[in-house]
């Protein structure tokens, strides 16, 4: 059994721009496409607060990390 805390990183695979919500969606084990529509609806309902919250989620989360094996 794997005692690691859930860590949150910016998704690698599930990226279209900074990786932000689909690193979310793979936290929160959901679809990205849902995440990604909360974000857009979340821009215009909140006169741009969104926009300032993933820029800095983009700066301050870290990229996933990638294994070597």
């Amino acid at each position: 059994m794997d005692n690691q805390p859930k860590r949150l990183y910016r998704s690698n695979k599930n990226r279209m721009l900074g990786g932000v919500c689909g690193g979310l969606a793979e936290y929160m084990n959901i679809d990205p496409t849902i995440i990604r529509l909360v974000a857009v609806v979340g821009f215009f309902a909140t006169a741009s607060a969104f926009f300032w919250a993933y820029l800095i989620m983009w700066i301050v989360v870290p990229d996933q990390p990638t294994t070597i094996l």
